[in-house]
């Protein structure tokens, strides 16, 4: 076999090599179909191989790919621009293009600390986050990550910025319980920030549901709207970290807008493309740029990449065919249609601790005893196993691991095309009641888990 040159995720490890894609499948050399149940890293929301996308890329490619954006502007950037700005609640109006999700945390950052230095503000230096969160892999947005997990390898090199509890009820990290909490969680945060200072606190940032990290974790109704007078009472700026949520995936264009509550600054990525271009965006309020605009009137940040015409187009084109096959509305849909199934899985499991999601952002958690609640080891690499035990079946689900105490707890994301099917979503639930099985027959066969049938 011919050497690799590619640095592949697990070095050594063989990896099949995709041939093609069309709708939720995808296919390698040797003809196997994989569903794609968690839309690869859950970004191809509006499927594989859809044709319109490939023609919008062609026709912009036929006239000019790339422009530098301190040189031109062009109308593909222009137009994705006044698109989002549309779909985007209150006066997030103003649009930053990047090229990844981790490059849209970063520059959300980066406004927030010079939004304050434009008034004159320069103490105003940390972003805050929680614990259990992933903001992405850039040295400026891993700070803001609670992931650590993916911290560890660099903790020299980053700031203490996660801080405050994850709204976390399944798992709760203050050991309290929802509804009679109060949702302490979010009370915690204005401890913390008398603590610190205000003075000190440029923003909060906070996935709306918990992805990489926790497994697609949904807080309680009233946390975001208590997050957002905290922020507001100690002037402290509200980021929303939309990159895996936002662009419909929740079952609303951007997962905020189920608490109904407007952050100052957005970031989205992944399903902005849909996998068809690198591409993300930081969404910017009409009062952050009112002051960069009187002041510098330069965003300190940009990529070489940012804005460019061929990738603009092609994420222009994703928003039209969504907007056309209504898949925001199947989104939310097709999600009641798949947690149903979980929760019937859940019942029939006990390896199953929790199903939690909002629209097909679904997500369950895997415990070593239901009733304690019990994470496994993570030398036990369960969530590896039953990742494994899937693809070898034919499906794709994705990996959220440590949530727990960060290095423990096996959570995993089922999270498919927004296109997908009720029949399409059988064929998921069925092979995935197989996976379990399978992993919990390996469980007990090897002394890592009782069931109330073999105690």
């Amino acid at each position: 076999m011919r050497k690799s040159h590619l640095i592949k995720p697990v070095l050594g490890n063989d990896y099949p090599v995709i041939s093609h894609g069309k709708g939720i499948y995808l296919y390698d050399k040797e003809g196997k179909q994989y569903i794609d149940g968690s839309s690869g890293a859950i970004t191809a929301n509006i499927g594989h191989g859809v044709q319109e996308i490939a023609e919008a890329m062609w026709n912009q490619a036929k006239h000019v790919s790339f422009v530098y954006r301190s040189q031109f502007t062009s109308d593909a950037a222009e137009l994705l621009a006044e698109k989002l700005a549309e779909c985007a609640p209150g006066e997030l109006n103003s649009v930053f293009f990047v090229n990844s999700g981790s490059e849209a945390t970063e520059t959300a950052l980066k406004i927030a600390i010079q939004y304050f230095q434009e008034q004159g503000i320069f103490t105003k230096t940390k972003v805050l986050s929680r614990w259990t969160s992933y903001h992405g892999i850039t040295l400026g947005a891993l700070s803001m990550s609670g992931h650590q997990l993916r911290r560890q390898r660099f903790n020299s090199l980053l700031e203490d910025f996660p801080v405050a509890p994850a709204p976390y009820c399944y798992q709760c990290p203050l050991k309290d319980a929802y509804p009679g909490c109060g949702v302490r969680c979010a009370d915690e945060l204005e401890n913390i920030v008398q603590a610190i200072g205000a003075e000190q606190i440029a923003a909060f940032i906070v996935e709306p549901v918990i992805g990489a990290s926790g497994g697609a974790i949904v807080p309680p109704d009233e946390y975001y709207s208590k997050i957002r007078a905290i922020c507001d009472k100690y002037d402290i700026l509200m980021i929303a970290d939309e990159v895996m949520t936002g662009m419909g995936r929740t079952g609303k264009m951007f997962a905020m807008e189920h608490w109904g509550v407007i952050p100052d600054i957005l970031a989205l990525g992944k399903g902005m493309s849909a996998g068809y271009t690198p591409m993300a965006a930081t969404i910017v309020s009409d009062k952050i740029m009112n002051a960069i605009e009187s002041g510098s009137r330069v965003v300190m940040s940009g990529h070489t990449f940012s804005a460019n015409p061929q990738s603009a187009a092609a994420c222009l084109a994703v928003l039209h065919y969504m907007e056309k096959n209504n898949l925001q509305e199947n989104a939310a849909l097709m999600g009641d249609y798949l947690q149903n199934h979980l929760q019937r899985l859940q019942w029939k499991y006990s390896l199953i601790g929790d199903v939690r999601g909002k629209g097909l952002l679904c997500g369950l958690e895997l415990v070593k005893n239901p009733l304690t609640r019990e994470p496994f080891e993570l030398a036990n690499k369960i969530t590896d196993r039953l990742l494994s035990i899937c693809f070898k079946k034919g499906l794709l689900v994705y990996p959220a691991v440590g949530g727990v105490t960060g290095f423990s707890g096996d959570s995993i994301l089922i999270s498919p095309p927004l296109t997908v099917t009720k029949e399409q979503i059988n064929d998921i639930i069925d092979i995935f009641d197989q996976s379990i099985s399978e992993l919990t027959n390996q469980l007990i066969s090897e002394g890592l888990y009782i069931t109330e049938a073999t105690s």
